[in-house]
């Protein structure tokens, strides 16, 4: 693929702020890699790292191009996570640079050293390869309580930083927690790391839900949004779908949005400075959750029902 090719594909992508669901695939599967777009994923992500094994990892890196090139004809948004720096990464990310792809993810970032080691070979393999400058973001994987607690500096390491990913697995075990179906384990660090993003202006991405239950997947998706999350990643195909449907706004709900807004701005009008609708009392805050909300609904209509 051509730089031109794809500079012009990377024009018309999803923007990152956008992407809710945000898909690991093996790295190594040619079939299921080949599949990926049908999950409706709006991030499909090459695993080079635990999914992997050390052994396959070279046929990884070889068709890495092929499967980048394949997912952003799809439609969709295309990263690869790559194996940590100090282990075998070097070698994949000059491997998969060649394809261009939209998102590099780095696991087990514990410190800025890294992100400014990545964003720095990026540049160079960007140069080397003759790719849009500065177009390949950095995903940072939060996955040890050490990284959790430098995430702030994290997170403002690079302008190549527009979103940031909570792992869930390894945490845990760093943490010694023992995992459950609710998470009840990691909600402090659920929240910590939500409140660390919108903070600095990231895209926070949920941890994945690690097991096989359609119905807990949502409600863990639904839990998120609760929380305040507009991202999730995923493990499991059909999961992807469960997320875009719980992190898009229903008609439902952009109705009842529309009428707070509409009926806080009447009242305003009419000099009132709170506004009682059904019985609730409408203060400011809640009419900029409102008007938040039909623009997020606006904005994911505008890239297509599909997401794309």
């Amino acid at each position: 693929m051509s730089s031109v090719e794809v500079g012009d594909e990377a024009a018309r992508r999803r923007p990152t702020a956008l992407c809710r669901s945000w898909l690991f695939v093996n790295g190594a599967d040619e079939l299921a890699l080949a599949a990926a777009p049908q999950s409706e994923a709006d991030v499909l992500i090459q695993e080079l790292e635990d999914f992997t094994p050390p052994a396959l990892r070279p046929r990884a890196r070889e068709i890495s191009g092929d499967v980048i090139g394949g997912w952003r004809g799809a439609g969709a948004v295309a990263a690869v996570r790559i194996n940590p720096l100090e282990q075998d990464g070097h070698v994949d990310i000059e491997a998969v640079m060649a394809g261009g792809p939209d998102i590099v993810a780095l696991p087990k970032v514990e410190d800025v050293d890294q992100i400014e080691h990545l964003a720095m070979t990026i540049s160079a393999l960007e140069e080397r390869f003759d790719l849009p400058r500065g177009a390949t973001e950095i995903l940072p994987n939060i996955e040890t309580a050490r990284g959790l607690l430098n995430i702030g500096e994290i997170i403002k390491a690079s302008a190549r930083i527009k979103a940031c990913l909570m792992a869930s697995e390894d945490l845990a075990a760093d943490l010694g927690a023992e995992r459950g179906i609710d998470g009840f384990e990691l909600a402090y660090c659920r929240q910590r790391f939500l409140v660390e993003c919108v903070g600095a202006g990231v895209l926070a991405v949920d941890y994945p839900f690690t097991w096989d239950d359609g119905e807990g997947a949502r409600r863990d998706a639904r839990a998120a949004r609760r929380l305040g999350y507009r991202a999730k990643s995923a493990v499991a195909g059909h999961h992807a779908s469960i997320i875009n449907d719980e992190l898009t706004p229903g008609e439902r709900e952009v109705d009842e949005a529309r009428r707070i807004v509409e009926g806080f701005e009447a009242g305003q009008a009419a000099g009132e400075g709170r506004v009682t609708l059904d019985g609730n009392l409408v203060e400011v805050p809640t009419y900029r959750t409102a008007v938040r909300l039909l623009e997020r609904a606006e904005a994911l209509a505008a890239v297509g029902e599909d997401g794309r």
